[in-house]
């Protein structure tokens, strides 16, 4: 059998969501010949609610009005937040969108094949070997100085680095469907387009939420605590349905996904040659779970440490996890335990402040969610 042929590069990235794809333009733009490789073909479906903010498009250098003219693109005005078992609040923010709904099979299969990298798609990671003068080695294949995992949770480079996934992982776990309603369903579903609705676990260890972008819609569950998670889902669809805001006849199969909060997310970030982006270094935020800001804005950062690094030793990558926690803040160490609220404080206190306007427009949503009193990457 001949020998294959070895192909090349300066960056070989594992992983094209928005964090593998939004570092490769960045090096390729730079002139760094990079390899996105990802076990799926695109386009793909990915189990997510599906919105991102202006400070997210900013950083991509994404204009709504132009994505907008070939894939789905729902502005959001308002959002309906109330906790299980009682009543919703709604919130408007005014006339300009918050944020933005999108399909993460459309939004991730466009920002992959605009980065100009090579792709190989469809292809597993199924080897990754040192070999000599500080190169990799990927599938017996590929060969370059630098990997970089954006995987997600289960990313293999992340694994490489640690122990991870494993039971020591406080992982978020989220089931979630997204589906085109029937002409009917779209004239009887009740949640609208600029509203999308979450509504928080009475625990408060999770929340769900029905969010609708044109005919589609898409629902789901997560928490933190995924005992039961399915027993969980099943209620609160039945409630909604019960409430006749969402279908009766919903598509029966719901994707799982699984993914860390950043301030219980134990996974180390670098290595000799080697470093985690995304859901893989487990940057999710811890409020609210949204992880694609994150995912962008660490990609970003992971470029200017990779075109100014003068080696990929961990010495010469240590200034991305600098960044990452004068970004982020500085993580739970281990052992450490956050301060929560007892059970009986929960079942009195949550109820009356998601009934509060003020509550949940300026803490669940503005900051939790939408994170508007974050700078813009790189601002002042």
């Amino acid at each position: 059998m001949p020998a294959v042929a070895m192909e090349r590069f300066d960056t070989i990235i594992i992983g094209g969501g928005p964090a593998g794809s939004t570092l490769a333009r960045s090096l390729t733009h730079q002139g760094l010949r990079t390899l996105v490789l990802d076990k799926q073909n695109f386009p793909r479906d990915k189990t997510c609610a599906g919105w991102v903010t202006p400070a997210v498009l900013d950083a991509l250098q994404i204009k709504p009005s132009q994505y907008s003219l070939e894939r789905v693109m729902q502005p959001i005005y308002r959002f309906r937040i109330g906790m299980m078992g009682h009543k919703a609040v709604e919130n408007d923010h005014g006339d300009t969108p918050v944020s933005y709904g999108i399909r993460r099979c459309e939004f991730d299969d466009y920002l992959l094949r605009r980065s100009g990298a090579t792709l190989a798609l469809g292809e597993k990671l199924s080897r990754l070997e040192p070999v000599s003068q500080g190169q990799w080695q990927v599938n017996g294949r590929y060969q370059a100085p630098l990997v970089v995992g954006a995987g997600g949770h289960f990313c293999p480079v992340a694994a490489r680095m640690g122990d991870g996934p494993g039971r020591h992982e406080t992982a978020v776990v989220a089931k979630e469907v997204e589906f085109a309603m029937t002409p009917e369903q779209t004239r009887s579903c009740m949640v609208r387009g600029d509203t999308p609705e979450l509504w928080f676990c009475q625990d408060l260890r999770g929340y769900a939420w029905v969010f609708r972008k044109g005919h589609y819609l898409n629902i789901g569950l997560g928490r933190e605590d995924s005992h039961r998670l399915g027993d969980h889902l099943q209620e609160f669809v039945r409630s909604m349905q019960d409430a006749g805001r969402i279908p009766t006849d919903l598509p029966g199969r719901f994707q799982g996904h699984a993914y860390l909060l950043y301030d219980h997310a134990p996974r180390p970030l670098l290595d000799n040659g080697l470093l985690v982006i995304g859901d893989a270094a487990g940057l999710a935020y811890t409020q609210s779970g949204e992880g694609i800001r994150p995912a962008v804005e660490s990609a970003l950062m992971a470029s200017d440490v990779i075109c100014q690094a003068k080696d990929y030793s961990r010495d010469g990558l240590a200034p991305y996890g600098q960044k990452l926690q004068a970004r982020y803040g500085q993580r739970q160490q281990p052992g450490q335990r956050s301060l929560e609220l007892p059970a009986w404080a929960k079942a009195h206190v949550a109820p009356a402040l998601m009934r509060s306007h003020w509550f949940t427009r300026k803490i669940v949503t503005q900051r939790w969610f939408l994170h508007e009193h974050v700078p813009a990457l790189g601002s002042t």
